[in-house]
């Protein structure tokens, strides 16, 4: 399964992803306000993070600039519970500024509505990270709440909490 836009191709992931996927998420600034705050080591892409990513069309997308081939990162728009879906993208620091992830957002909150059943689309970010609460914003996701939750390894911004967007399906 692949869905194009005017400038990305996002289709599901394979295994000669692979590298991409090492340095996308080696990558500091990428990993910057995701889970501890750190750049993932090749054996835990390998061990958890493909696997994660094969074989998933309602999950995750590689994707690629439509005009060089080029991997730009990843978009997610999974399940998590009763028509609901998590809304998330990760993207290599040379392709931010470009409006790729607004992009690749906005296809697939439209693909979730339109095709998978999906009436409620959801995002989590930290509220320091406002690159990514701005692509939320432009997607059309509103702001629900600010939430704080206890992290074993605290992350530099952490203490301001994290934030929950949501769009609901139009009627």
């Amino acid at each position: 399964m692949f869905l194009e836009t005017e400038r990305l191709v996002l289709r599901e992931f394979a295994e000669s992803d692979l590298d991409d996927v090492v340095a996308l998420l080696g990558e500091p600034a990428v990993m910057r306000f995701i889970e501890d705050g750190r750049p993932v080591d090749r054996d835990r892409v390998v061990r958890e993070v493909l696997p994660k990513l094969l074989g998933r069309p309602t999950g995750w997308w590689a994707a690629h600039e439509k005009a060089s081939g080029a991997f730009v990162g990843w978009f997610e728009l999974s399940p998590a519970g009763d028509g609901v879906a998590e809304l998330g993208y990760r993207l290599r620091p040379d392709c931010w500024g470009r409006g790729y992830a607004t992009e690749g957002a906005r296809a697939l909150v439209r693909k979730g509505f339109q095709e998978l059943g999906v009436t409620r689309v959801v995002a989590t970010t930290m509220t320091v990270n406002t690159g990514s609460r701005r692509v939320l914003e432009k997607v059309g996701l509103k702001h629900v709440r600010t939430f704080h939750e206890q992290w074993p390894v605290p992350i530099e911004g952490s203490e301001h909490g994290d934030v929950e967007y949501a769009l609901d399906r139009p009627t």
